[in-house]
């Protein structure tokens, strides 16, 4: 049996066991953003299908984006679309793309749920202006370096087990 990659919380629930994780009320629609090169990093060995396996058990994805900088491999991008995510290539500094990503999602009328892949504090902001807008919201990350300000504001927190250098397959 394949052992379970990351914890989901809801805030102010004590953490379960990954074998008897929280029921889901409805599947509801999920806008998810991953900030590429602050959580796909080799040295965490996260992969995409654990962040999607993570967020399936709250609801059900309906747009999925990846960004990334001019640096991303191409073994990389190529994941993210075999994945059925789509990568956004930037060049330079990705937060700026993040935002207004994160932005279009709040205000789309067709998702519930705002899930944001990331460890950056600088993001607090939108998941402040998501739950303004009634949406819930979803920061997931790992450590070192995860924000205890974006957990603390974030309605679930999902946080990913890094593999401690531990790197599987030729990227």
């Amino acid at each position: 049996m394949k052992e379970a990659l990351f914890k989901v919380l809801k805030r102010g629930e004590k953490e379960v066991p990954p074998e008897k994780p929280p029921k889901p009320k409805s599947k509801r629609s999920i806008g998810l953003i991953i900030d590429g090169p602050n959580i796909l990093r080799k040295e965490f060995g996260i992969k995409l299908e654990d962040i999607v396996e993570a967020l399936d058990r709250i609801g059900k994805i309906r747009v999925a984006k990846v960004v990334l900088n001019q640096y991303a491999p191409q073994g990389l991008i190529e994941a993210v679309v075999n994945q059925g995510l789509e990568p956004i290539i930037v060049a330079g500094d990705t937060d700026v793309r993040i935002a207004i990503e994160a932005m279009e999602l709040i205000y789309n009328s067709d998702v519930e749920v705002i899930a944001l892949a990331t460890r950056d504090a600088d993001f607090l902001p939108i998941i402040n202006e998501a739950k303004r807008k009634g949406k819930e919201t979803i920061v997931i990350g790992v450590e070192p370096g995860f924000s205890v300000a974006l957990q603390n504001a974030a309605d679930y927190v999902i946080k990913m087990e890094s593999k401690g250098g531990e790197l599987s397959g030729g990227k």
